[in-house]
């Protein structure tokens, strides 16, 4: 069942009330009785978690799932390669460029 949040315009009282689809608005304020109260839109429906938590062994998948899995696990992995494993080669360093030496007396020539 949904639960539908609710409004006195009178009193300012709010709370929420769980009510199935097919029933209808309800019209009186629980604390101060009279007729102001109206029902608020809200966010929809949606799953709420409360308690202590959830386990895996909280939900029964079936008799070919468990087998399936155990079936997985006891599989052998392969055998991993050293070229996978290891990083690759850095590349090869080039041979620095020399550069070409100024001449002396700055290159100009004199008149």
């Amino acid at each position: 069942m949904p639960t539908y949040d609710y409004v006195c315009d009178g009193c300012q009282h709010a709370f929420e009330q769980w009510q199935s689809f097919n029933d209808d608005h309800l019209t009186k304020c629980p604390k101060c009785k009279k007729a102001k109260l109206r029902r608020l839109i809200g966010t929809g429906a949606a799953l709420i978690f409360k308690g202590s938590g959830f386990y895996e062994t909280d939900y029964n998948r079936g008799e070919a799932y468990e087998k399936a899995a155990k079936a997985d696990a006891e599989a052998p992995k392969p055998a991993e390669t050293p070229a996978a494993t290891s990083p690759p080669p850095p590349p090869a360093a080039e041979a620095p460029v020399a550069e070409p030496k100024p001449k002396p007396g700055g290159g100009k020539k004199k008149k």
